[in-house]
């Protein structure tokens, strides 16, 4: 018999220990033994989840759930990095098999927890950290171990892939479709870390690690999200012929990692046009394969919770032939994993939408080409439909591919012109995606 105890009562592990209690007789049949949860620790063990629980097992003592002998393999979903980081550590330590959910937790600690599991003999799972119910972290560790991955980009936030497509269908403008995510439970009261990148960055991170072998740390990454795409944009993206998401994007070059978060433009062409609602979709090419792309629901209860099933039961198979110390995090030795340089974004060149408001009056357009002309940038299309709203019009500039940091310089000197009346929005346009360079 194998003991689950799950650290965090939270949406997430609601979801895990319903699973855990409904596939009982699934589990014992795969693993040629039963599968119990033994314990649940919560600060709060007052709250009604829907599932009544024998008594004695919600308690609100982790440690006390982590020391406990007849706990094999420890669940955390407490969330960001502490206290979740000393569990985890406790529990490897203890000699236990561990399993999380914790994107945030792995980007800036996760090989530092790989390598005291490899240094303790156990395993630790984290396939429900990136992609929800998608298998993408054991596809990358086990089916493509023998590929060379070149370049991995995707969306693979549900919450800002449900606004840019509610906005898309027409459903109103960012704060208006934020504010009925938030009502339907979609987005967090506090939607930051959704809507401004920062939950794409971390589990970009995670993918980095897995398709290139390679550490990049958060903090060297280039994010941006998507509070300033209006609806105005999503009609241009449209007309010539695009769909904009919130992408996390990596490819492995000779200049080290280019890895990056922001809005694009992602042809009508592309299969990640099509990817709406909560889904995330995320692409891979390698060498040997070429582009595949993965797809499924990206966050909610119940897809969550079965990646973490899958852990556990993958921990569990690993206990019982003794051989969890060969169940690699990275699907390799830590000390495989290289320290990587990631590419400045000044670095890295890219086509742009640019649409800037400015005064109505003579020369605005003019004195906007000189100023890109002169910093390299050529204009490819301009573009003018909305009516003159107070003085000000908006003027919509697709550029030819140049270089980020030009665009930035022009950019700068645009806002100080007198006829500008606000600050430019920009948003990459993404042709070469999964093309070879």
């Amino acid at each position: 018999m194998f003991g689950v105890g799950v650290i965090g009562f939270g949406t997430i592990g609601t979801g895990v220990v319903r699973l855990l209690r409904e596939s009982r007789a699934g589990l014992a049949r795969r693993l040629g033994t039963p599968v119990r949860l033994v314990r649940v620790a919560d600060v709060d063990t007052r709250r009604s989840r829907g599932i009544k629980l024998p008594r004695g097992v919600l308690i609100r003592d982790a440690h006390r759930l982590i020391a406990d002998p007849a706990v094999d393999i420890v669940v955390e979903l407490v969330g960001g990095i502490e206290p979740a980081r000393s569990f985890v550590l406790e529990a490897i330590r203890a000699g236990k098999s561990v399993v999380t959910a914790n994107k945030a937790l792995l980007s800036v600690h996760g090989p530092e927890l790989a390598a005291t599991a490899e240094k303790n003999g156990v395993a630790l799972g984290f396939e429900a950290a990136v992609g929800g119910g998608i298998p993408i972290v054991r596809t990358l560790r086990e089916a493509l171990v023998g590929d060379r991955n070149h370049e991995i980009y995707g969306i693979v936030n549900g919450t800002a892939n449900y606004i840019l497509s509610e906005m898309a269908a027409g459903a109103g403008e960012f704060s208006e479709v934020l504010g009925r995510a938030q009502a339907m439970g979609l987005a967090e009261a506090d939607p930051g870390y959704d809507i401004d990148g920062t939950d794409s960055l971390h589990k970009l991170v995670i993918l980095v690690a897995l398709a290139f072998g390679k550490k990049i740390r958060p903090e060297a990454v280039h994010v941006e999200g998507i509070r300033k795409v209006g609806v105005i944009d999503i009609a241009y993206a449209k007309e010539f012929g695009y769909a904009i998401r919130l992408l996390a994007v990596a490819r492995d070059t000779a200049r080290g990692v280019e890895a990056r978060v922001h809005p694009a433009m992602v042809p009508n062409s592309h299969l990640l046009a099509d990817v709406s609602g909560a889904f995330n979709a995320i692409c891979m090419r390698g060498k040997a394969l070429g582009t595949s792309l993965y797809y499924g629901q990206g966050a909610g209860m119940m897809p969550t919770a079965t990646a973490v099933l899958a852990d556990i039961m993958e921990a569990a198979g690993a206990i019982s032939d003794d051989s969890a110390n060969r169940v690699l995090a990275y699907g390799q030795p830590v000390d495989g994993l290289r320290p990587a340089r990631v590419v400045p974004m000044g670095n890295t060149e890219h086509e742009y939408y640019v649409r800037f408001r400015v005064a109505d009056r003579p020369g605005v357009l003019a004195r906007i080409s000189r100023i890109l002309g002169s910093a390299g940038i050529s204009i490819a299309t301009v573009s003018q439909h909305e009516a003159r709203r107070r003085g000000s019009v908006p003027v919509v500039i697709r550029t030819h591919r140049a270089r980020e940091a030009a665009m930035r310089r022009a950019l700068v000197r645009v806002a100080r012109l007198a006829d500008s009346r606000a600050q430019p929005v920009v948003i990459r346009v993404e042709e070469g995606l999964g093309e070879q360079d």
